[in-house]
């Protein structure tokens, strides 16, 4: 029994008219005629009888038509057809090329007088190689246009991601120009006519795969933990004051994400500084903040105490405050592709948009590859024109962050008056990859900006390639604070609940200095700050740059310190040491020092303060900042907890978050335990 396709084919096939052979040839030679007659309008040189037969394609679409028939024909110009609207046709040539679209941005188009000149094997050019009877396929190549990458192409992709592949793939493709009325639209090869002017060379390059950056690019600034001092070798502890948060943001954005942070991402007087706690406001007595100190039981440890020393800046009516000049500096590199990066970051910055007056303004400027002015400076409440603004901002480039710092400074210098405050806020995962990306050099370069009275605070964005020691770098030595924003609602924190405290100093250069009376305390350690260790000279010299604290601003630091005579005490006197302590009262603990400057001041201020020697109950808030402390310790894989745990952490700041506000102390405790299964 006969299948019923096979009797459609039969009847298909009868149905079909046979190919006559003269009517063929006929149109064959109309063709030829309106195409020689088409060329030797434009150049007589090039009549394709003119050339040899063998080199021609003409004879061989002539011989391919006369072999396959009518049908088959058909078909053969219905391929040619499709494959000339892929090549003509961007959107459908970008949907068809295996390695995704061609970027719109990254096209360049030469020149018309720059030729792409094709060659054979032997490096001859296609004519010569067609005449002597070589393939024809280098003619073809010769004469439509080539796509390859640009020079720079490679460079460019490997600055803006270390990730994406190593090279870009040349692509070879034609694009049909435009023709004339008369011209003939089609292949632009030996034995086809080709439309005038000629067709210009693309330079196409395909994006490859964006494989998602690895955990191992990111690089966080931080030291080996605070060694156990003996007081009677070293009595003085110096350090620099900061009040960054960047640090409590990073591990809470590892923990949600299902992985604890890597221990250099812990830096502890940041996780503690990050929470707020009532401490008493400056009296009224000349000084911007005022010390608070108190001395409990340490948590972890028998036999030793916890030292607080809290500072706490005054906070100007906010009426009172002197006109803000702000430089939004704005990375927006490809690295900065993604919801947590560049979105977030305009979503962020538009949130402090209300708090800004007629009186401060309010400048844009993006790097990537370049540095650009993407506003210039207009009124703070004129959010048309900065909503605008970041509208128009899109990720694409590499990370020229040096030449975008020069620019954001000059515009600053530029909007500053007397008695006004300027400021640089440098938005970026700190990718800098082009221009200066050595953090020393960055360093030195932020140093000689700060003399100019312009400060700088750093926000990071994104994980993955997070660059947390340049941005540490910039802000310590641009007299500003980093901060790491993960959620908007960290944003809302940042830069707006917080924002006179991170955009007006009140004090610059600010010192601590602990000297432990050796009667009174036989060891300390100081509970993070390594990285804003100072040397006992330090402390005086007021060439020393340090941090400062804005207005409303907080300070935390803790101390673990042993009592003379505890059994806590972990170093056995020296056999043949110098035996002599220091007489002393033992009804001091310690002596503290702190030095500051007045904004734009030269000179340093000193207040100096005894410390009782007097232990007392904590209260919540120092409970709470010893939790953080504690659990920061579990993190860094400290030795100086002895059996204490996650999970006492987890107790103790659950006992102290009552006053909670805000929810911070609660969240907390949340991530805490988060943590502690993860360690499980």
């Amino acid at each position: 029994m006969t299948d019923p396709l096979d009797r459609l084919t039969q009847e298909l096939d009868a149905a079909t008219p046979r190919p006559d052979a003269d009517t063929r040839a006929t149109h064959l030679a109309r063709a030829q005629e309106i195409f020689d007659r088409a060329q030797e309008s434009r150049d007589p040189a090039r009549l394709s009888h003119d050339r040899p037969a063998r080199a021609g394609l003409t004879e061989r679409v002539r011989a391919m038509f006369a072999s396959i028939g009518t049908r088959g024909a058909l078909g053969a110009t219905t391929a040619i057809v499709a494959v000339g609207l892929v090549m003509t046709i961007p959107d459908l040539r970008n949907a068809l090329l295996p390695l995704g679209p061609l970027s719109v941005s990254e096209t360049r188009v030469l020149p018309e007088t720059e030729v792409l000149p094709a060659t054979g094997a032997d490096g001859a050019d296609s004519a010569d190689s067609a005449d002597s009877g070589g393939d024809d396929s280098t003619g073809l190549l010769a004469a439509r246009p080539v796509v390859k990458a640009t020079d720079t192409a490679e460079a460019d992709l490997r600055q803006r991601d270390p990730n994406r592949a190593a090279a870009t793939t040349s692509i070879i493709a034609e694009q049909a120009p435009a023709a004339a009325p008369d011209a003939v639209v089609g292949g632009v090869a030996d034995g086809f006519a080709m439309s005038a002017p000629a067709p210009l060379p693309l330079i196409l390059e395909a994006e490859p795969y964006l494989a998602p950056p690895p955990r191992d690019t990111e690089a966080f600034a931080n030291a080996d933990t605070n060694p156990l001092r003996i007081v009677a070798e070293q009595p003085v502890s110096t350090f620099s004051v900061d009040v960054d948060t960047a640090s409590w943001s990073v591990l809470r954005s590892s923990i949600t994400a299902g992985a604890l942070p890597p221990p250099d991402a812990v830096r502890i007087e940041e996780m503690i500084n990050y929470f707020p706690y009532d401490y008493a406001a400056p009296d009224g007595d000349g000084a911007p903040f005022r010390a608070s100190v108190a001395v409990a039981e340490t948590p972890w440890n028998p036999g030793t105490q916890l030292l607080r020393i809290g500072l706490q800046g005054q906070l100007p009516a906010v009426a009172d405050r002197p006109p803000l000049n702000l430089v939004f500096l704005v990375d927006t590199s490809g690295s900065m592709q993604g919801r947590d990066r560049l979105p977030l970051l305009i979503q962020s910055l538009r949130l402090m948009l209300p708090q800004l007056t007629e009186a401060d303004e309010v400048a844009i400027v993006t790097y990537a590859g370049s540095a650009g002015v993407a506003l210039q400076p207009v009124a703070g409440t004129d959010r048309r024109a900065i909503d605008a603004a970041f509208s128009r901002l899109s990720a694409g480039g590499s990370t020229a962050g040096a030449a975008g710092i020069e620019t954001a400074y000059a515009l600053a210098a530029d909007m500053t008056a007397d008695g006004e405050v300027s400021r640089v806020i440098l938005a970026t995962d700190g990718d800098f990859n082009i221009g200066i990306s050595d953090p020393e050099a960055l360093e030195e370069l932020i140093a000689d900006k700060r003399d100019s009275g312009t400060y700088l605070s750093v926000l990071g964005f994104g994980r993955g390639n997070l660059d947390d020691a340049t941005m540490q770098a910039l802000a310590q030595n641009g007299n500003g604070q980093a901060a790491y924003i993960d959620t908007l609602s960290e944003a809302q924190k940042v830069l707006v609940d917080q924002l006179t405290g991170a955009l007006f100093p009140i004090a610059d250069d600010v010192k601590i200095q602990i000297e432990f009376n050796p009667a009174a305390v036989a060891e300390y350690r100081l509970i993070g700050y390594e990285t804003r260790a100072l040397r006992r000279e330090d402390f005086s010299n007021d060439k020393v740059d340090a941090g400062e604290i804005g207005a409303g601003h907080q300070v935390t630091a803790l101390y673990e310190i042993t009592p003379v005579g505890s059994d806590g005490v972990r170093n056995a006197p020296l056999r043949y040491g110098d035996q002599q302590v220091v007489a002393g009262d033992a009804a001091e603990l310690a002596f503290l020092r702190l030095r500051w400057k007045q904004p734009g001041a030269a000179a340093s201020q000193l207040q100096e303060t005894p410390i009782a020697n007097r232990q007392g109950p904590a209260d919540a808030d120092m409970r709470f900042a010893a939790a953080v402390a504690g659990f920061g310790q579990i993190l860094r894989d400290d030795a100086y907890l002895g059996d204490w745990g996650i999970d006492d952490a987890i107790a103790l700041a659950a006992s102290s978050s009552e006053d909670d506000p805000f929810g911070y102390r609660r969240e907390a405790v949340s991530l805490m335990r988060l943590a502690g299964s993860l360690m499980r």
